[in-house]
């Protein structure tokens, strides 16, 4: 089928993740100092947060925002949550290698101070905080009126894991099952496309629509969910060789795991309604879909055959097997027809 000039990509709404990429890559080859001793950085590549060397433990550290999701915060004035999304994006990454999340610092950059709206900010903050039992140990507000225009949230966390215990993927051989979780909706990636096509189709973010349970707004503005507490749990009772955050560029995050595997998405979690309305008045092809949006799969975890249905119960609600760890590289869905070899 010829392609479109009318369909939407995250490229043509401003966000290129191969050029990202490339931009990652320039950054990181500048960056060669190594510290020796206590506090030396650990060479696991591909994982969601850095591993560093503190004796019995290694620490973990990330960092991450919430995005374009301000933007839609603004536009419905409803900033309550979106502390939710800054603790979810950089908890749920931590998790990956089998880190518990310990403390937290936010950051926040505007243009002038509104106690109103950080007040609100901080109400969702908290919130994330007690879902994924971790401390808000501190944090910064920047008053930068002549870079900033409106609001940036973003926020650093630091974990710990026992050195036999980390996730790194290296384990994963073939025939691992591949056990999804729901995600809560759009969460905090892709949604610069998302406000994309609904200006294109000159939709404003209070509109209701019969699929979606409120506002087109009130749906993009969910909170991502956070994993920590039953990820954590589960780590208690079963191996686990690998874990995926499925945040930018959708199912490629699998790439980062492990190469010499190709993780086969065979029975794909339902997408919410709001991915398929996205779609439809985008003319976004599935491709593209899957290689921006988590589609429904909020985070992933691979583990052996045999512990797989234990781990579903254990899991708890809207958990499934998804597909399994075949011969080959990369990612794909053999359901969907798509396969992804690049991050």
């Amino acid at each position: 089928m010829p392609q479109r000039k009318n369909r939407m990509t995250y490229a043509k709404a401003g966000v290129d993740i191969d050029a990202k990429s490339e931009a990652i890559a320039s950054l990181v080859k500048q960056l060669r100092y190594r510290r020796a001793g206590r506090g030396r950085m650990m060479e696991v590549k591909g994982q969601f947060t850095s591993l560093i060397d503190f004796g019995d433990v290694a620490l973990t550290l990330c960092t991450d925002g919430v995005g374009t999701k301000l933007l839609i915060a603004e536009a419905l004035n409803k900033w309550d949550t979106v502390g939710i999304d800054c603790m979810a994006m950089n908890v749920n990454d931590t998790i990956c290698v089998g880190a518990e999340p310990i403390a937290f610092v936010d950051y926040i950059a505007l243009d002038k101070p509104n106690p109103q709206v950080t007040e609100a900010i901080g109400v969702g903050l908290q919130a994330g905080s007690k879902m994924s039992d971790c401390e808000i140990v501190g944090g910064e507000i920047a008053v930068l009126p002549e870079m900033v225009k409106g609001i940036d949230l973003s926020g650093s966390c630091l974990g710990f894991v026992e050195k036999d215990r980390i996730v790194t993927g290296a384990e994963i051989g073939i025939g691992d099952a591949i056990i999804g979780l729901p995600s809560s909706g759009i969460h905090s990636n892709g949604v610069t496309l998302a406000r994309r096509v609904l200006e294109k189709n000159d939709i404003d973010m209070d509109r209701k629509m019969p699929e979606l349970r409120g506002s087109v707004g009130e749906e993009l503005l969910t909170p991502t969910f956070i994993y920590v507490r039953q990820v954590l749990k589960l780590l208690e009772r079963t191996k686990v060789t690998g874990m995926v955050d499925v945040t930018g560029g959708g199912l490629r995050n699998f790439v980062r795991l492990k190469k010499g595997v190709h993780f086969d998405i065979s029975k794909p979690l339902r997408p919410q309604p709001i991915f398929r309305v996205l779609q439809e008045l985008g003319e976004i092809e599935e491709k593209e879909m899957y290689q921006t949006f988590n589609m429904g799969m909020g985070f992933a975890i691979v583990l052996r055959e045999d512990d797989a249905k234990d781990a579903v119960k254990a899991l708890g609600k809207g958990a499934k097997i998804v597909g399994e760890v075949v011969e080959g590289e990369g990612v794909g869905s053999s359901e969907l027809g798509l396969s992804y070899t690049v991050y």
